[in-house]
């Protein structure tokens, strides 16, 4: 079962995510004949596995209710608390940026963060291109992890029963970002550089809907392909991940508390535009599409539209 949130007149409401339409759960309920008072919440994880509603909202996903089409779709989880990235997580992207990918058991996965409340952005709403660093802005798809139900120390082998479903992110950072070109140079700048790099406005479009555990039992065996104005950059599969979305939860969870909503996005593949100086510019247009999920459309704009 895959889900999405979207805009209506009463507000947002979850629906059913197929590409040939969006169905309203509260729209499916009514067709077959339930009162749709359960299904007219907002918040997606009451419909997503270990919500309240989940059972009925699965058993309603074969609907024959008409489709809509033209709908207005939003990030499918509104206010996670806390998203969490991952920096090199594929050996290829590490060593197509001329770094050397080391052993798992010799390593241990680089977490950061960004802010929800700003850098979250609706599925084919444009991101806007800041005009203080507008040169080097890229892609970078990723596999998003939504989890489900509250983690902390959870050991590998139980981690997946804490999620809720999979999202697609697409983690837009800002290549070369130098604050104050002018500086005195500290040792640590060139890493806060990559690090406020990642953070600007709208630099975390997610969706377009979540796909359920029962959609995706085993989420290192799925297909990833970002197009960008129709060429393909990036081609790959999760099951080429450092870290896998079990060790990830085991790894933050010693360290954070996981709430329901929160994100985990698990870092991207080779194929990244910095590798050829191939920057995003306004009016270009991403497709990252990962298999049993969707495709997540990212357009990019000039700050202020010029």
């Amino acid at each position: 079962m895959r889900l999405c949130r979207i805009k209506t007149p009463a507000g947002p409401r979850i629906a059913y995510y197929e590409e040939r339409g969006i169905l309203p759960l509260e729209e499916a309920a009514r067709h077959e004949g339930q009162n749709p008072g359960w299904a007219q919440g907002s918040c997606i994880l009451e419909y997503l596995p270990g919500g309240p509603h989940y059972e009925l909202a699965r058993e309603l996903s074969g609907s024959t209710a008409p489709r809509l089409q033209g709908v207005e779709i939003l990030v499918p989880v509104s206010n996670p608390k806390k998203i969490f990235l991952l920096a090199g997580n594929y050996a290829d992207h590490i060593k197509e940026g001329g770094g050397m990918a080391v052993e798992r058991a010799e390593t241990f996965p680089y977490v950061f963060m960004k802010p929800p409340s700003t850098t979250l952005n609706d599925p084919g709403k444009p991101v806007i291109i800041p005009s203080v660093s507008p040169g080097a802005i890229d892609w970078e798809l990723e596999l998003g992890v939504v989890i489900g139900k509250k983690a902390k120390y959870v050991k590998e082998a139980e981690a997946l029963s804490h999620v809720a479903g999979y999202t697609i992110i697409n983690d837009i950072s800002n290549r070369k970002f130098h604050p104050n070109p002018g500086r005195k140079k500290r040792e640590k700048d060139g890493f806060f550089d990559w690090l406020h790099g990642k953070w600007f406005d709208n630099f975390c479009p997610m969706g377009p809907c979540v796909a359920d555990t029962g959609a995706i039992p085993d989420p290192q065996n799925l297909r990833l392909e970002l197009k960008l104005n129709g060429e393909t950059r990036q081609g790959s599969n999760t099951s080429k991940m450092i870290f896998s979305v079990a060790q990830l939860i085991e790894f933050i969870s010693t360290m954070v508390t996981l709430e329901p909503g929160d994100i985990i996005s698990t870092g991207t593949p080779s194929g990244v535009g910095n590798t050829t100086g191939t920057y995003l510019k306004p009016g270009d247009q991403m497709q990252g599409a990962i298999e049993r999920i969707g495709t997540l459309t990212t357009l990019m704009a000039a700050e202020g539209g010029k």
